[in-house]
C-alpha cells in the first residue's frame, strides 16, 4: 500500500481540535499510521493572522494521488473550511507532500510539494517522522533540509496528539 505524509494546520477555532478532528476523519481510506509533534507556528505568508498549530501524518491510502488530494479537499470543506485568499486564515488545511517517491507535475497537483523545502513548518514536523526521508527531486533528506532553513517563529505546542488518543482501541 502507497504510504504518503501529510501536512495538517490550523489557525481558528479550537486549532488542537481541528487538527484532531482531521486526523480521526482519515480513515478507513487513509490508514492514520503516526504523528508527529504539534508545532505552534508564526503566520507565513500574510502574516496579520493568529498563529498556527501544525503537524505531519504518515499515512497509508490505495487512493491515487487525485484521489488522496480530492478526499483532502473535501474534507476541508466538511470541517467547516471557508475558502479566503491565498496564505489566509483558515480552520483547517491539508496538505500532500510526499505520495512513496512519485514525482508528479500537473496543474490540479504537484508532488512532491512544490515549496515543503522552504517551509520550516512542514519540515520540522515532518523530520519528527521522517527525518531520513530523501525528497527525491532535491537529493537531499529532509533533516538536511530543515539545516538550510530558519526555526524562527516555530516552537512545540504545548499539547500533543497521538495515535492511541485518537484510537484508543489501536495498541
Amino acid at each position: 500500500m502507497p504510504t504518503a505524509y501529510l501536512a495538517l494546520g490550523s489557525n481558528l477555532g479550537n486549532r488542537l481540535e481541528n487538527l484532531r478532528a482531521a486526523l480521526y476523519a482519515l480513515p478507513p481510506a487513509i490508514l492514520l499510521k503516526d504523528v508527529s509533534h504539534v508545532y505552534e507556528t508564526a503566520p507565513w505568508g500574510y502574516t496579520d493572522q493568529p498563529h498556527f498549530l501544525n503537524l505531519a501524518a504518515r499515512v497509508e491510502t490505495e487512493l491515487s494521488p487525485q484521489a488522496l488530494l480530492t478526499f483532502l479537499k473535501a474534507l476541508e470543506i466538511r470541517l467547516g473550511r471557508v475558502p479566503t485568499f491565498q496564505n489566509g486564515p483558515r480552520l483547517i488545511d491539508l496538505d500532500l507532500l510526499f505520495y512513496d517517491d512519485l514525482i508528479l507535475d500537473t496543474p490540479p497537483l504537484t508532488i512532491p510539494h512544490p515549496r515543503l523545502h522552504e517551509r520550516g513548518f512542514v519540515l520540522l514536523p515532518l523530520a519528527d517522522l521522517a527525518p531520513d526521508l530523501v525528497h527525491p527531486l532535491l537529493g537531499e533528506t529532509i533533516w538536511q533540509l530543515l539545516g538550510k532553513i530558519s526555526l524562527a517563529g516555530i516552537q512545540h505546542a504545548a499539547a500533543d496528539i497521538s495515535l492511541s488518543s485518537l484510537f484508543p482501541e489501536i495498541p
